[in-house]
């Protein structure tokens, strides 16, 4: 029996090869956008046709092998936490711009690993890029994998999910965010004076926030073995019962003298410290410059926040999914880790 291996199919980047012309020009003349003369026009889709990237008959308007719209997928957190919302604020506003995308986001309980395994089988054969923010568990993972086996490409935004077959993570180093929240707060308290520090987390089955914890952690030890660290609390980046668990731990513990919010949930907090006016005594360090966090810092109840791009990161995302779509090579632009104090506020 004869058996001939298939040759793979040509992709956009073949095509801009052989055209002696850019992937976006590829791109511009296939789906029928302006700006590109005409002979350069005739020469990529003679070339498209040649390679079989599209058939003889085809023309920008009608060609059913390059689709004009790529289908993506956002899964992010359901809730109130306030930089979750402007992440899916900013993938929307900036999905709306690019006409060649379609995409659709979904808001689920992100504490719940059979509720985003679920989604996720859900969207194989139906996207062809998928970007999520959900916990690092083994029903996750083992949906990530069979996702990406359907050809379907995933990124992780602003906490990481490890040993699977992702596109990228796209989002801050969270174990530096730690270490900078841990040696701003051990010089804003005295020096080498015993104080007690608290920790709050969203949950630690997320990737970002046990790594933050832990480079909090390893620096306080390293550096400032004076500060005591009290238990973690997790509050499900839920503000009520931040401040329920605020109210426990300052009756436990009423020489609290700093407090490390490693995710949501501030707000809350920072209502606890204000109704028993201990707004400028305890020291507290956060995460993401919300519109509320920068009340904060303004009125002194925050003394620091550090914060992650949303804009940049959904940016990256967005692109880094459509390149993968096409075939083409796209280079990452990390977000930067800022520290942002109240003389520093971003305008956005």
């Amino acid at each position: 029996m004869n058996t001939q291996t298939p040759m793979p199919r040509a992709t956009l980047q073949d095509v801009a090869r052989e055209a002696n012309v850019s992937s976006a020009t590829v791109d511009r003349v296939l789906n029928g956008r302006d700006g590109v003369r005409a002979r350069t026009r005739e020469v990529v889709l003679q070339t498209a046709r040649r390679l079989g990237y599209i058939s003889e008959s085809s023309t920008p308007e009608n060609s059913a092998q390059t689709p004009t719209t790529i289908q993506l997928a956002f899964l992010l957190p359901a809730g109130t936490n306030a930089f979750i919302n402007t992440l899916h604020q900013q993938i929307e506003a900036q999905a709306a711009a690019r006409p060649d995308l379609s995409v659709k986001i979904t808001r689920i309980e992100g504490f719940n690993p059979q509720t985003v395994a679920a989604h996720l089988l859900a969207l194989r054969g139906q996207v062809a890029g998928v970007g999520l923010i959900a916990q690092d568990h083994p029903l996750v993972r083992e949906a990530i994998r069979a996702l990406a086996q359907s050809g379907t490409q995933v990124l992780t935004l602003a906490t990481d999910i490890q040993s699977v077959p992702r596109l990228a993570y796209v989002g801050i180093d969270n174990r530096q965010a730690g270490r900078l929240a841990g040696q701003l707060m051990g010089r804003l308290l005295p020096a080498n004076q015993p104080a007690k520090a608290a920790l709050f987390a969203g949950s630690l089955a997320y990737r970002g926030h046990e790594e933050r914890e832990m480079g909090f952690r390893h620096i306080l030890r390293e550096e400032f073995p004076h500060i005591q660290i009290l238990e973690l609390r997790e509050i499900m980046d839920d503000r009520q019962r931040a401040m329920t668990e605020t109210s426990a731990l300052l009756n436990q513990h009423p020489d609290l003298a700093a407090i490390y919010n490693v995710g949501g949930g501030t707000s809350g907090i920072a209502s606890e410290l204000r109704a028993r006016g201990l707004e400028h005594r305890v020291v507290f360090v956060c995460h993401e410059a919300t519109e509320s966090n920068k009340a904060f810092l303004l009125d002194g109840t925050v003394d620091a926040v550090i914060d992650q791009n949303p804009r940049v990161e959904a940016r990256e995302a967005l692109n880094l999914l459509t390149a993968a779509a096409r075939g083409q090579p796209y280079t990452y632009i990390p977000p930067r880790l800022q520290l942002v104090l109240r003389e520093n506020l971003p305008d956005e």
